[in-house]
């Protein structure tokens, strides 16, 4: 049986939220950041998370969110986990962790071998780790923007102390082999399944679980 954990990040309406759940997918991310066209209000996010059936890790993605931003989030809408997706250092993600009391999951950038040791360093302060493809240097987004980096530069390595998931590029189409060759456990997706952006797609996010999630891996 798959032990496989996919995470639909981007939510924006109560059928994504649906859409995911029927999926199986164990996390579902609202994206807090204004240049995303995934974001959502604090207004709109709490009334998501209200429809996330029990047992579904509802995560809330934020850039370098300042305290007063992330009082405003946490105390209005019910969270299970913070994503830090912005350039926040080991010391800040420790202060989220302790100012919350929520897990936090730090996303890393990769584009090449130099970029590994971030993971080591912040699987010492984060309890999850997002390993994520490295965004172009002009990209307006830190994340979400399709990208896929070398799969190979995790092929074969004694991973981190802490779970980790793979984000980047991935689809429905191409899921399974990021899985196989990364050994990944954990999959996140965003763009791959939308069908335009911010618009997810009931019927890739079906899909894409299922080629996640498949037996026998």
């Amino acid at each position: 049986m798959s032990t496989i954990r996919a995470k639909i990040c981007g939510l924006r309406s109560p059928q994504d939220v649906a859409a995911a759940a029927t999926a199986g997918a164990a996390y579902v991310g609202f994206v807090f950041f204004a240049k995303s066209p995934r974001n959502v209000s604090i207004q709109q996010a709490t009334a998501l998370a209200l429809e996330v059936p029990v047992g579904l890790c509802k995560v809330a993605l934020t850039v370098n969110a300042d305290d007063a931003t992330l009082d405003a989030i946490t105390e209005a809408v019910p969270l299970d986990m913070l994503q830090l997706h912005g350039s926040e250092s080991p010391a800040r993600v420790a202060e989220v962790k302790a100012r919350y009391g929520l897990p936090v999951m730090k996303a890393i950038g990769v584009a090449d071998a130099a970029d590994l040791p971030q993971i080591d360093l912040y699987s010492e302060v984060a309890d999850q780790l997002l390993i994520d493809a490295k965004p172009p240097k002009d990209a307006v987004l830190p994340g979400g923007n399709g990208l896929a980096f070398d799969w190979r530069l995790l092929a074969g390595r004694k991973y981190w102390q802490r779970p980790w998931m793979l984000a980047g590029g991935l689809t429905p189409d191409n899921v399974a082999e990021a899985i196989r060759m990364t050994g990944a456990r954990q999959v996140d997706v965003s763009s791959g399944v939308e069908s335009t952006p911010g618009q997810k797609d009931a019927a890739l996010i079906a899909k894409f679980a299922a080629a996640a999630m498949a037996p026998a891996r």
